[in-house]
Protein backbone atom coordinates (compact mmCIF):
# COMPACT_ATOMS: atom_id res chain seq x y z
CA UNK A 1 0.00 0.00 0.00
CA UNK A 2 1.55 3.73 -0.79
CA UNK A 3 0.21 5.33 2.32
CA UNK A 4 -0.18 4.36 5.70
CA UNK A 5 -2.00 6.20 8.60
CA UNK A 6 0.07 8.13 11.24
CA UNK A 7 -2.38 8.52 14.53
CA UNK A 8 -1.96 11.55 16.75
CA UNK A 9 -3.75 12.89 19.97
CA UNK A 10 -3.89 16.33 19.58
CA UNK A 11 -4.81 17.55 23.27
CA UNK A 12 -5.17 21.63 22.43
CA UNK A 13 -6.43 22.79 19.68
CA UNK A 14 -3.59 23.60 16.34
CA UNK A 15 -4.92 24.89 13.23
CA UNK A 16 -4.72 22.60 9.96
CA UNK A 17 -1.52 23.96 7.90
CA UNK A 18 0.59 24.40 11.33
CA UNK A 19 0.39 20.94 12.88
CA UNK A 20 1.43 19.20 9.00
CA UNK A 21 4.25 22.20 8.86
CA UNK A 22 5.15 21.17 12.60
CA UNK A 23 5.30 16.94 12.40
CA UNK A 24 6.21 16.68 8.79
CA UNK A 25 9.11 19.37 8.16
CA UNK A 26 6.98 20.17 4.82
CA UNK A 27 6.73 23.67 2.69
CA UNK A 28 3.41 25.29 3.14
CA UNK A 29 2.35 24.43 -0.47
CA UNK A 30 2.93 20.89 0.17
CA UNK A 31 0.88 21.24 3.32
CA UNK A 32 -2.28 22.76 1.42
CA UNK A 33 -1.59 19.46 -1.50
CA UNK A 34 -1.63 17.16 1.75
CA UNK A 35 -5.15 19.12 2.74
CA UNK A 36 -6.85 19.53 -0.68
CA UNK A 37 -5.89 15.62 -1.44
CA UNK A 38 -8.29 14.66 1.29
CA UNK A 39 -4.93 12.90 3.92
CA UNK A 40 -5.91 14.91 6.51
CA UNK A 41 -8.68 13.47 9.18
CA UNK A 42 -9.72 15.06 12.32
CA UNK A 43 -11.95 12.71 14.26
CA UNK A 44 -12.86 11.12 11.61
CA UNK A 45 -13.98 13.60 9.60
CA UNK A 46 -12.20 14.82 6.42
CA UNK A 47 -10.20 18.23 6.60
CA UNK A 48 -10.37 20.27 3.56
CA UNK A 49 -9.50 23.97 5.25
CA UNK A 50 -6.39 25.14 5.98
CA UNK A 51 -7.06 27.14 9.19
CA UNK A 52 -9.55 24.13 11.09
CA UNK A 53 -8.19 23.98 14.43
CA UNK A 54 -7.79 20.47 15.20
CA UNK A 55 -8.33 18.58 18.30
CA UNK A 56 -8.84 15.45 19.80
CA UNK A 57 -7.59 12.29 17.05
CA UNK A 58 -5.94 13.32 14.11
CA UNK A 59 -4.99 10.94 11.35
CA UNK A 60 -2.74 11.66 8.53
CA UNK A 61 -2.20 9.48 4.84
CA UNK A 62 1.44 9.65 4.42
CA UNK A 63 3.00 8.01 1.40
CA UNK A 64 5.27 5.64 2.03
CA UNK A 65 7.57 4.83 -0.75
CA UNK A 66 9.07 1.22 -1.32
CA UNK A 67 11.47 -0.42 -3.76
CA UNK A 68 11.97 -3.35 -5.88
CA UNK A 69 15.78 -2.27 -6.73
CA UNK A 70 15.20 -0.84 -9.55
CA UNK A 71 18.30 1.62 -10.25
CA UNK A 72 19.37 4.45 -12.44
CA UNK A 73 20.94 4.04 -15.79
CA UNK A 74 22.24 7.42 -15.66
CA UNK A 75 22.28 10.29 -12.84
CA UNK A 76 24.06 13.63 -11.43
CA UNK A 77 23.69 15.49 -8.67
CA UNK A 78 20.26 16.90 -10.25
CA UNK A 79 18.56 13.96 -11.77
CA UNK A 80 18.74 10.57 -12.64
CA UNK A 81 17.68 8.48 -15.53
CA UNK A 82 15.55 4.92 -14.80
CA UNK A 83 14.56 2.52 -17.97
CA UNK A 84 11.72 1.49 -16.68
CA UNK A 85 10.00 -1.85 -17.26
CA UNK A 86 6.89 -2.60 -19.08
CA UNK A 87 3.89 -2.67 -17.00
CA UNK A 88 5.12 -0.47 -13.95
CA UNK A 89 3.20 3.05 -13.56
CA UNK A 90 5.33 5.79 -13.38
CA UNK A 91 2.89 7.40 -10.87
CA UNK A 92 0.42 5.61 -7.95
CA UNK A 93 -2.89 5.81 -9.95
CA UNK A 94 -4.52 5.96 -6.70
CA UNK A 95 -3.84 5.34 -2.76
CA UNK A 96 -3.80 1.32 -3.19
CA UNK A 97 -0.84 1.18 -5.59
CA UNK A 98 1.62 -1.09 -4.09
CA UNK A 99 4.56 0.10 -6.31
CA UNK A 100 5.79 2.74 -9.02
CA UNK A 101 8.41 4.34 -10.30
CA UNK A 102 7.68 7.58 -7.88
CA UNK A 103 8.11 5.18 -5.33
CA UNK A 104 11.55 3.52 -6.48
CA UNK A 105 12.59 7.38 -7.07
CA UNK A 106 11.47 8.83 -3.74
CA UNK A 107 12.86 5.86 -1.82
CA UNK A 108 16.36 6.73 -3.51
CA UNK A 109 16.48 10.44 -3.47
CA UNK A 110 13.82 11.77 -0.63
CA UNK A 111 10.25 13.56 -0.73
CA UNK A 112 11.26 15.63 -3.43
CA UNK A 113 12.31 13.79 -5.92
CA UNK A 114 9.36 13.22 -8.46
CA UNK A 115 8.74 12.26 -12.54
CA UNK A 116 9.61 14.53 -14.55
CA UNK A 117 7.32 13.53 -17.30
CA UNK A 118 5.43 10.27 -17.92
CA UNK A 119 4.95 7.42 -19.99
CA UNK A 120 2.37 4.94 -20.31
CA UNK A 121 2.67 2.02 -17.86
CA UNK A 122 3.07 -0.38 -21.04
CA UNK A 123 5.63 0.95 -23.00
CA UNK A 124 9.55 0.32 -21.32
CA UNK A 125 12.37 3.09 -21.09
CA UNK A 126 13.62 6.45 -20.12
CA UNK A 127 12.06 8.21 -17.69
CA UNK A 128 14.17 11.15 -16.24
CA UNK A 129 13.27 11.84 -12.39
CA UNK A 130 13.97 15.32 -10.76
CA UNK A 131 15.81 15.10 -7.52
CA UNK A 132 14.80 18.40 -6.40
CA UNK A 133 12.16 21.21 -6.66
CA UNK A 134 14.32 23.33 -8.64
CA UNK A 135 15.97 20.36 -10.80
CA UNK A 136 12.15 19.36 -11.41
CA UNK A 137 10.53 22.75 -12.35
CA UNK A 138 13.63 23.59 -14.74
CA UNK A 139 13.22 19.95 -17.10
CA UNK A 140 9.32 20.56 -16.70
CA UNK A 141 9.72 23.85 -18.24
CA UNK A 142 11.96 22.27 -21.08
CA UNK A 143 9.45 19.51 -21.87
CA UNK A 144 6.89 22.30 -22.34
CA UNK A 145 9.04 24.40 -24.35
CA UNK A 146 9.48 21.57 -26.61
CA UNK A 147 13.51 21.37 -25.91
CA UNK A 148 13.57 17.74 -25.08
CA UNK A 149 14.03 15.41 -27.70
CA UNK A 150 12.58 11.72 -27.67
CA UNK A 151 13.27 8.79 -29.87
CA UNK A 152 11.23 5.41 -29.80
CA UNK A 153 11.49 2.04 -31.26
CA UNK A 154 7.97 0.52 -32.27
CA UNK A 155 7.46 -2.45 -33.57
CA UNK A 156 4.56 -2.38 -36.05
CA UNK A 157 2.14 -4.41 -38.53
CA UNK A 158 3.04 -4.13 -41.98
CA UNK A 159 5.71 -3.47 -44.11
CA UNK A 160 6.56 -0.05 -43.84
CA UNK A 161 8.88 1.20 -46.67
CA UNK A 162 9.65 4.50 -46.02
CA UNK A 163 10.15 7.71 -43.95
CA UNK A 164 6.58 9.21 -42.70
CA UNK A 165 5.92 12.62 -41.33
CA UNK A 166 2.48 12.37 -39.57
CA UNK A 167 0.68 15.54 -39.07
CA UNK A 168 -2.69 14.70 -37.57
CA UNK A 169 -4.31 16.97 -35.01
CA UNK A 170 -5.21 14.60 -31.93
CA UNK A 171 -8.59 14.97 -29.62
CA UNK A 172 -9.59 13.62 -26.22
CA UNK A 173 -12.30 10.67 -27.27
CA UNK A 174 -15.50 11.96 -25.20
CA UNK A 175 -17.66 9.21 -27.21
CA UNK A 176 -17.11 5.63 -26.11
CA UNK A 177 -20.04 3.91 -27.21
CA UNK A 178 -18.77 2.17 -30.39
CA UNK A 179 -14.83 2.78 -29.51
CA UNK A 180 -12.47 2.71 -26.56
CA UNK A 181 -10.07 4.93 -27.61
CA UNK A 182 -8.62 7.29 -24.95
CA UNK A 183 -7.72 9.75 -28.08
CA UNK A 184 -8.16 9.82 -32.16
CA UNK A 185 -7.59 12.36 -34.84
CA UNK A 186 -9.39 15.42 -34.96
CA UNK A 187 -9.45 18.49 -37.15
CA UNK A 188 -10.61 20.37 -33.52
CA UNK A 189 -7.28 18.67 -31.86
CA UNK A 190 -4.23 19.84 -30.87
CA UNK A 191 -1.17 19.93 -33.28
CA UNK A 192 0.42 16.82 -33.54
CA UNK A 193 3.41 15.24 -35.60
CA UNK A 194 5.61 12.39 -35.67
CA UNK A 195 8.38 11.45 -37.60
CA UNK A 196 8.62 7.65 -38.29
CA UNK A 197 12.01 6.16 -39.68
CA UNK A 198 11.33 2.06 -40.56
CA UNK A 199 14.64 0.25 -39.75
CA UNK A 200 13.81 -3.40 -40.39
CA UNK A 201 11.46 -5.68 -42.06
CA UNK A 202 10.17 -8.99 -40.79
CA UNK A 203 8.66 -11.07 -43.20
CA UNK A 204 7.67 -14.06 -41.56
CA UNK A 205 5.45 -11.77 -39.08
CA UNK A 206 5.25 -8.91 -41.65
CA UNK A 207 6.08 -6.59 -38.67
CA UNK A 208 8.47 -3.47 -39.30
CA UNK A 209 10.93 -2.41 -36.63
CA UNK A 210 10.47 1.58 -36.64
CA UNK A 211 11.67 4.64 -34.48
CA UNK A 212 9.32 7.10 -33.73
CA UNK A 213 10.11 10.79 -32.96
CA UNK A 214 7.27 13.23 -31.40
CA UNK A 215 7.75 16.76 -32.77
CA UNK A 216 4.70 17.31 -29.83
CA UNK A 217 3.78 15.67 -26.82
CA UNK A 218 0.08 14.93 -26.84
CA UNK A 219 -1.12 11.41 -25.35
CA UNK A 220 -0.78 8.37 -26.53
CA UNK A 221 0.99 10.43 -29.46
CA UNK A 222 2.54 7.13 -31.32
CA UNK A 223 -0.06 4.86 -30.61
CA UNK A 224 -2.80 7.17 -32.14
CA UNK A 225 -0.68 8.30 -35.42
CA UNK A 226 0.80 4.85 -35.83
CA UNK A 227 -2.68 3.61 -35.77
CA UNK A 228 -4.13 6.38 -38.26
CA UNK A 229 -1.52 5.43 -40.60
CA UNK A 230 -2.97 1.55 -40.55
CA UNK A 231 0.60 0.72 -38.82
CA UNK A 232 -0.89 0.14 -35.21
CA UNK A 233 2.16 -1.05 -32.92
CA UNK A 234 2.09 -4.97 -32.32
CA UNK A 235 0.55 -5.71 -28.63
CA UNK A 236 -1.21 -2.33 -28.81
CA UNK A 237 -4.84 -3.71 -26.72
CA UNK A 238 -6.49 -0.56 -27.13
CA UNK A 239 -5.48 1.37 -30.87
CA UNK A 240 -6.05 -1.64 -33.95
CA UNK A 241 -8.15 -4.07 -31.74
CA UNK A 242 -12.40 -4.36 -31.82
CA UNK A 243 -14.44 -2.88 -29.53
CA UNK A 244 -14.96 -5.91 -27.37
CA UNK A 245 -10.93 -6.83 -26.86
CA UNK A 246 -10.45 -3.23 -25.88
CA UNK A 247 -13.10 -3.28 -23.45
CA UNK A 248 -12.06 -6.44 -21.68
CA UNK A 249 -8.66 -5.35 -21.51
CA UNK A 250 -9.92 -2.32 -19.68
CA UNK A 251 -12.11 -3.60 -17.81
CA UNK A 252 -9.14 -6.26 -16.35
CA UNK A 253 -11.23 -9.01 -18.00
CA UNK A 254 -8.29 -10.19 -20.83
CA UNK A 255 -6.41 -13.11 -19.79
CA UNK A 256 -2.37 -13.41 -21.07
CA UNK A 257 -3.52 -16.35 -22.98
CA UNK A 258 -6.18 -14.58 -24.64
CA UNK A 259 -4.28 -11.42 -25.18
CA UNK A 260 -1.81 -13.40 -27.15
CA UNK A 261 -4.44 -14.99 -29.36
CA UNK A 262 -6.29 -11.41 -30.09
CA UNK A 263 -3.53 -9.05 -30.06
CA UNK A 264 -0.53 -11.29 -30.47
CA UNK A 265 1.90 -10.17 -28.09
CA UNK A 266 2.20 -9.87 -23.97
CA UNK A 267 2.65 -5.88 -23.66
CA UNK A 268 2.82 -2.82 -25.91
CA UNK A 269 5.95 -3.32 -28.38
CA UNK A 270 7.04 0.62 -27.88
CA UNK A 271 10.24 1.56 -26.15
CA UNK A 272 11.73 5.05 -25.20
CA UNK A 273 14.87 4.42 -26.45
CA UNK A 274 16.53 8.16 -26.34
CA UNK A 275 16.26 11.56 -24.63
CA UNK A 276 18.41 14.47 -25.70
CA UNK A 277 18.02 17.52 -24.11
CA UNK A 278 20.87 20.55 -22.32
CA UNK A 279 20.10 21.08 -18.46
CA UNK A 280 24.06 22.55 -17.89
CA UNK A 281 25.82 20.49 -20.31
CA UNK A 282 23.75 18.95 -23.74
CA UNK A 283 22.96 15.07 -22.62
CA UNK A 284 21.61 12.49 -25.41
CA UNK A 285 21.53 9.47 -23.49
CA UNK A 286 20.04 5.74 -24.67
CA UNK A 287 18.83 3.01 -23.04
CA UNK A 288 20.82 -0.18 -22.23
CA UNK A 289 18.50 -2.33 -24.19
CA UNK A 290 17.64 -1.81 -27.65
CA UNK A 291 14.89 -4.61 -27.93
CA UNK A 292 11.40 -5.41 -26.39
Amino acid sequence: MSYKIKKFHVQRKVKAFKFLLENFDIPMKEAQRWIDKHRLQCNSQIINQKNFELEGLVEVAVFTPSTLGLKPIFQTDSFALFEKPSGVLVHPSNRHTEYSLTHEAKYLYGSEANIVHRIDKETSGLVIVSKNKKTEVALKSLFENRQIKKGYLALVQGHLTKELFIDAPIAKNREFSEIKLKVRISEEGKESQTIIKPIAYYESSNQTLVEAVPLTGRQHQIRIHLFHVKHPIVGDPIYGVDFETADMYLNGKLSEEERMKKIGAKRLMLHAHWIEFTYKVRYKLYSQTSHF
